[in-house]
């Protein structure tokens, strides 16, 4: 399975840093280092495919299911394979309040999505907090923070996009 998951090199990385990660916890508590486990997964993968969370279940004595109610607990997670740019809209009370609503309509036009879809370049979701309640509205775009939006402000970040 290994191999159909991981490249050679991939292989060595996740068993390196999962281990390096176990080893601050104790043997009974495998369990705990679920969240970065499947950081690392994410990391190595851009996403977690089925056989990735089955195997970092398996690495920490859990079962696959538990894996996958973690994952899909997160947003932070993709349980699905995303576009190049997940761009994740805070429509909180603060971001709300500052025009978050209006920037996602604005997204969904430009990106040709509704939140929550996703094509090979974009997956665009609403999302419950970023933590920028004095800066809002803002956006996420992978793991690049933007603050003090407006549709201009907005504009001008897509463009510069690779």
């Amino acid at each position: 399975m290994g191999n159909a998951l991981f490249s050679p090199d991939e292989q060595k990385t996740f068993d390196t840093k999962l281990a390096e990660l176990l080893s601050h916890y104790p043997d009974d508590r495998k369990s705990a280092a679920m969240l970065p486990a499947l950081r690392l997964l994410q990391e190595l993968k851009g996403w977690l495919p089925p056989d990735g969370m089955e195997l970092v279940a398996r690495r920490l004595e859990v079962t696959p299911a538990r894996a996958y109610e973690v994952a899909t607990f997160y947003v932070m997670f993709h349980t699905k394979k995303p576009g190049k740019y997940t761009v994740d809209v805070c429509t909180n009370l603060s971001c709300a309040l500052w025009g978050a609503e209006d920037l996602l309509a604005h997204l969904e036009q430009k990106l040709q999505l509704k939140s929550g879809e996703m094509n090979d370049t974009f997956f665009l979701r609403e999302t419950e907090c970023l933590a920028s309640c004095g800066t809002a509205p803002c956006l996420q775009i992978n793991e690049d923070h933007h603050e003090n939006l407006t549709r201009k402000k907005v504009d001008e970040i897509f463009s510069r996009l690779p």
